[in-house]
């Protein structure tokens, strides 16, 4: 069964070069092990999600014009993502917050084409019926 995800939970992205962390913030006033716990609506770009280091998306303008400048060489350029739609599924019989709760299976797309996995959910003790 999927965990639920909270504040300091470990991302991945399909096209960054190095893991980021979730920032939840305190809003909804539900905690676990003292950890601000996530729903689907925490996918804000720069607020909840952090830069994954580099990426090598070529959909992605800065790594086309980086790769351009490299004379065709595919360059990596700052990972900045573009997280507009919240994390999916999501655990349907769980709210925080009037949202669903955001488990550990969910994922989130990015504009450049990355796919955004929880590889640490942040805790391991609540668990999050589907």
């Amino acid at each position: 069964m999927p965990m639920q995800t909270c504040m300091g939970a470990t991302l991945r992205c399909s096209f960054g070069l190095t893991p980021s962390t979730l920032v939840v913030l305190p809003e909804n006033r539900v905690f676990t092990n003292g950890s601000a716990d996530a729903n689907i609506l925490d996918h804000l770009p720069l607020v909840n999600i952090l830069p994954f280091g580099a990426c090598i998306s070529t959909a992605n303008p800065a790594v086309e014009i980086a790769t351009l400048a490299a004379l065709g060489v595919p360059t990596p350029a700052p990972c900045v993502p573009v997280t507009p739609s919240p994390w999916v599924p999501g655990a349907i019989t769980v709210q925080i917050g009037g949202a669903p709760s955001l488990s550990s299976n969910s994922v989130l797309m990015c504009v450049w084409g990355g796919v955004i996995e929880i590889i640490d959910p942040g805790e391991f003790t609540v668990e999050v019926p589907q």
